[in-house]
């Protein structure tokens, strides 16, 4: 295949890599095969990691630390630079490769690389924007200030929807840090992984520092295990599931280490009487139905006043039949397959559930027919207190909640176990205020007149409560990839100490002998 030529793929490929020429894993008895969900179909294969393949990682991993910790900041973001220009000279090439890999639409494979040449942009400027602070010491000629610096290695578990965004909103902010990166991709994942890893390299080998950014790929829970269970990691970063995400961080917490989730989102849009239509329906069912419902800010839960219920309900079950579902690579195509069969069992299990449950189905709720693991977006009335409507079911379902006062609506936003994402669509000034403030959405995005799906890089990206609370990307998210040092200096003749003890040696009077 042209593509994976071109990005220096082949049929087999080694899924371990320390940085230039450091490639191993490319036993054949060990390969994850990559399969292509829109077809059901083998693309390729990547070699599968050994515990000495981990054991290697770490060491070297830590060895170019040593290095890289004394490199200035900015020069560190030259690394990411060059990184940046060879991720704009493949986008074209790496978006097809998303798309084929996980079945996203062409549009949102390209995005998602656009996506990591942004945060390489963003983390070139933060790579001489590691600020500290200066505080007034209550001690006279004395300075105290704050200074960061980097913590280590750090590990970066990443998931298969978003198979290399995710990896570049953590590992380049870590890498300005002065931090070097081990990635473990999704198994379900691999090959675009291993394509940016040869990006990785060829950046690293002309900026001459190897081994910053290293991948571990592997479907084996108890080799990722050790990674996450070594304390010469002091970061992991995962995104994932909260079933997961609760062992990574109960397994990361008893080695005092420090972990940084990314978990799952039950996220709803709330329209008020006073709403917008034509904003929120688009952003209604990109939100529900973009990567095929399989994205932690996917909107699961729709929360309309009951005097605009049955009007959105008619102008949603007007779009959805007219969703282009298909090859993610025709450009025509807005629906693509879920991931795997797995996700098309765990779809059908919930429309089963909400049949049991009495509830009306609106629009889809089948299974398609065709190659591929393709299903139909889905309308649901439901109600808000149902287990399965308080789980996050990766797919396309969306649950439709009508509401009468915008407290209700808030209470109904809020009850849902995750914090991840959410949004209100409204005119009024009082209700968008109110929304935003600290008795509105208790979640870590909230939004006005846009939907739940597609954040900035600009802010802190992440959730509450069984989102995680971790934050990647933007604002001052680089904190998360270093250690605070506080620093007092006293440039005096004099030891005067803090709030004003007194510990006289001259008072002491002589030692007994």
């Amino acid at each position: 295949m042209t593509l994976l030529k071109d990005l220096g793929l082949e049929d087999f490929n080694p899924g371990v890599c320390g940085g230039p020429g450091r490639w191993s894993g490319k036993d054949t008895k060990r390969g994850i095969d990559s399969i292509n969900p829109a077809a059901g179909q083998r693309i390729a294969s990547v070699g599968g990691a050994t515990a000495s393949d981990v054991e290697t990682l770490i060491s070297t991993s830590q060895e170019s630390f040593r290095t890289w910790r004394i490199v200035p900041a900015p020069v560190r973001g030259e690394l990411v630079r060059r990184l940046g220009q060879a991720l704009r000279a493949h986008k074209d090439l790496l978006g097809s490769l998303v798309s084929l890999e996980t079945g996203k639409i062409k549009e949102e494979g390209d995005g998602e690389v656009q996506e990591m040449i942004d945060m390489a942009d963003f983390a070139v400027g933060q790579s001489r924007m590691l600020y500290g602070k200066t505080m007034h010491s209550e001690r006279p000629r004395h300075r105290m200030y704050e200074q960061w610096h980097p913590l280590g290695v750090v590990g970066v578990i990443t998931a298969f929807n978003f198979p290399v965004a995710v990896w570049a909103w953590n590992a380049l902010i870590a890498a300005i840090c002065g931090n070097t990166v081990i990635w473990k991709p999704s198994p379900k994942a691999p090959l675009t992984a291993v394509a940016v890893q040869h990006l990785c390299n060829r950046a690293m080998e002309e900026a001459g520092y190897p081994g910053v950014f290293s991948l571990l790929v592997t479907d084996e829970n108890q080799l990722a295990e050790s990674l996450v269970q070594d304390s010469r990691l002091p970061l992991i970063s995962f995104t994932g599931s909260t079933e997961v995400g609760r062992r990574v961080g109960e397994l990361v917490a008893s080695r005092l280490g420090r972990s940084l989730l990314e978990l799952s989102g039950n996220n709803a849009v709330i329209v008020d009487e006073t709403a917008d239509l034509d904003l929120a329906v688009p952003a209604v069912v990109f939100g529900a139905v973009g990567t095929a419902g399989q994205r932690c800010t996917t909107t699961r839960r729709l929360i309309v006043h009951q005097s605009r219920y049955e009007e959105l309900i008619s102008r949603l079950i007007h779009v959805y039949p007219q969703l282009p579902i298909g090859d993610p690579l025709d450009k025509k195509t807005l629906v693509g397959p879920l991931i795997d069969r797995g996700a098309v069992t765990r779809f059908s299990h919930a429309i089963e559930a909400l049949k049991q449950q009495g509830a009306e189905i609106l629009y889809g709720g089948r299974v398609l027919q065709k190659p591929g693991y393709f299903v139909e977006p889905t309308l649901v009335r439901a109600e808000n207190h149902w287990e399965i409507v308080q789980q996050e079911t990766f797919a396309p379902i969306l649950y439709l909640l009508p509401f009468k006062t915008l407290d209700e609506a808030i209470e109904l936003n809020n009850a849902a176990p995750q914090g991840f994402s959410s949004s209100l669509f409204t005119n009024n000034l009082r209700h968008a205020e109110q929304f935003l403030s600290h008795w509105g959405s208790d979640c870590g995005i909230a939004n006005i007149n846009i939907g739940t799906s597609g954040a900035e890089i600009g802010g802190a990206f992440g959730g509450e409560k069984e989102t995680g609370g971790g934050r990647e990307a933007g604002s001052d998210a680089w904190r998360n990839y270093m250690r605070r040092q506080t620093n007092t200096l006293n440039w005096g003749t004099e030891l005067p100490l803090a709030q004003g003890i007194r510990f006289d040696l001259d008072e002491a009077g002589p030692a007994e002998g």
